[in-house]
């Protein structure tokens, strides 16, 4: 009788130990574990990894490094959901993490910038960091030159606040409202 074949569905445990052994260090590109599935990751062209720049330049100067750190592309692990994200860019508690990557308790904001990965990043991605119950989640649209914000998880699992902010506009994270970002400064826009 022929088997047909399934999915291997990992733990964060299982992939922990993967990348502990070296399972990933001789591939080309990223990976990351979304839902027990290995996904790769989009390479980054060059106005992705400047606006991460830009965003991390701000996070940096923006916040109350006593409270915040800011890493950027590093795991974030979320046991229950059986996935380890990367996104481009997080603030969590102000903390060392030597015993294991941040947690959605830790994260404060979570930063994906997408240029050919906007409808994972704003459903896939918003789903994952929504139902794991992170505060707040930004969105940069580097071909539509605006930013979608989602906060306030609701008892569904999904975020209940939902804005698109544009290149005439400032916006701040609830973690550091005192943090202000212009978007037509992030997209290079003279206005």
């Amino acid at each position: 009788m022929f088997a047909m074949s399934t999915t291997l569905h990992l733990t964060l445990n299982e992939y922990q130990h993967m990348v502990a052994c070296g399972a990933f260090d001789r591939l080309d590109r990223k990976v990351e574990l979304i839902r027990g599935e290995i996904r790769a990751m989009n390479p980054a062209g060059p106005v992705h990894d400047d606006l991460i720049g830009y965003l991390y330049d701000w996070s940096v100067r923006a916040t109350d490094r006593s409270a915040i750190h800011i890493r950027g592309q590093s795991g974030m692990d979320l046991p229950e959901l059986e996935s380890r994200p990367e996104p481009d860019l997080f603030w969590v508690a102000a903390k060392r993490y030597l015993d294991g990557h941040p947690t959605a308790k830790d994260t404060l904001l979570a930063i994906e910038v997408a240029d050919s990965s906007l409808k994972a990043d704003r459903t896939t991605k918003a789903e994952l960091y929504a139902e794991a119950g992170i505060a707040e989640y930004w969105v940069v649209d580097v071909q539509g030159q605006r930013i979608f914000m989602m906060r306030q998880v609701g008892a569904d699992g999904q975020y209940g606040w939902l804005r698109t902010a544009t290149v005439s506009e400032t916006i701040s994270p609830l973690a550091q409202p005192s943090a202000v970002l212009n978007i037509a400064d992030l997209f290079a826009i003279s206005q």
